[in-house]
């Protein structure tokens, strides 16, 4: 084999291997979304009951729900939140999103409200991730779905969804008048009180 053979044959392997490589790679960044990252119901189940307090078989109840409508979740947040309202109020939360195979990142929302009410309340927020693919698709507004609330063992659920990705939040029994008064959400990574 003569030098010029030997130069195009090392080419060829170079280029080969860097395609092999970067498909490899294009596999492994997909493989990290595939659907051994995502939760099944009895982990979500354990995580909801240990975060509100409640028994599993309460928790159950509103993520089989859940589940029948969107199936398995990427991820969920966790956090309090607290809202107020005379005819016209406010939401603020904070809390983390979790993951798997990425760290916990913590997240803010907040929102209007409308409708014939007065008095404020905190309450705690489990909320199911779906197609979140990238933590980015998180910040944005979220419109609830229209009749979307749901009332199971003690929780609120309703649906929100924008973009693609859709949130099932589930608050306890103290902060369901904000969850059913809440036109949409906005969803940043820091905390921003321009409630719009």
């Amino acid at each position: 084999m003569d030098r010029k053979q030997f130069i195009s044959g090392l080419a060829a392997f170079g280029a080969t291997s860097l395609t092999e490589m970067g498909l490899a790679g294009a596999a492994q960044a997909d493989s990290h979304f595939t659907e051994d990252a995502k939760y099944t119901a009895n982990e979500i189940t354990q995580a909801g009951a240990d975060f509100f307090g409640i028994t599993t078989e309460a928790m159950a109840k509103a993520v089989q729900h859940v589940f029948a409508d969107l199936g398995e979740p990427d991820g969920y947040i966790k956090g309090d939140e607290g809202s107020g309202a005379f005819v016209f109020g406010l939401r603020y939360g904070s809390g983390w999103l979790i993951r798997k195979k990425a760290q916990p990142k913590q997240v803010y929302w907040r929102g209007p409200s409308v409708g014939f009410d007065v008095g404020g309340n905190a309450s705690k927020c489990f909320t199911l991730v779906y197609n979140l693919r990238e933590e980015r698709r998180l910040y944005q507004r979220f419109p609830g779905v229209e009749g979307s609330f749901y009332f199971v063992a003690g929780l609120g659920v309703n649906y929100q969804r924008s973009g693609g990705v859709t949130l099932a939040p589930m608050r306890t029994g103290v902060g369901l008048r904000a969850g059913v008064n809440a036109q949409y959400q906005v969803y940043t990574d820091k905390r921003d009180w321009f409630p719009l």
